[in-house]
């Protein structure tokens, strides 16, 4: 039985981007946050929520996503609003969901484990929790047929080399490194 433990994903993540992109993992309170390096923090911090496995898994997503420009800007630049979301606003949440859902599926995929979708709204409106799981799905099989980003693929290495493969920490994080240096990317994002 493998067990998922947050510092391990901690250590691939760190292992990987802490040095080449001044970049680390964090765990937490209860709502994660993308904040880039300032006086306070001389590195950028991804924040993921309450140790939560899927949460690090998502919020690594979203910087896998995220270009130089959104990266250096409090979580990217996006907007939150949280749950109670009005229709309009629960179809923007939606498309701006999918690319990361999609990657955090692959992610989960790449450890060996189950993926849900989220819609992250417990308000009065109305969603259709199977058509944006058939555009995650969509998006997910895109990155299979034209390529992950970059930072993506070797993170993905990393967690399929730990988790199916049972290689060590060291060798994960190596096998990471080695997809990071490939230039086969997708064409959208890097």
């Amino acid at each position: 039985m493998t067990t998922y433990l947050v510092d391990d994903v901690i250590a691939l993540f760190d292992g990987l981007f802490a040095d080449r992109f001044n970049t680390r993992l964090v765990l937490g309170g209860d709502e994660p946050l993308y904040l880039p390096a300032s006086e306070s923090c001389p590195f950028h911090q991804v924040i993921f929520a309450r140790g939560y496995f899927a949460s690090a898994l998502h919020e690594v997503s979203h910087w896998c996503i995220a270009g130089a420009r959104r990266r250096g800007l409090e979580d990217y630049g996006y907007w939150y609003l949280p749950d109670g979301r009005n229709a309009e606003q629960q179809v923007a949440f939606e498309a701006a969901e999918v690319a990361p859902q999609a990657l955090e599926m692959l992610f989960a995929q790449a450890c060996g484990r189950a993926f849900h979708v989220s819609v992250d709204n417990l308000g009065d409106v109305e969603i259709d929790r199977m058509a944006f799981q058939h555009r995650v799905e969509a998006q997910a099989q895109c990155y299979e047929s034209e390529g992950l980003p970059r930072r993506a693929t070797a993170f993905r290495a990393a967690l399929a080399a730990y988790y199916r493969q049972g290689i060590g920490l060291s060798e994960a994080i190596d096998s990471g490194r080695a997809a990071l240096i490939q230039r086969k990317t997708c064409r959208l994002c890097d």
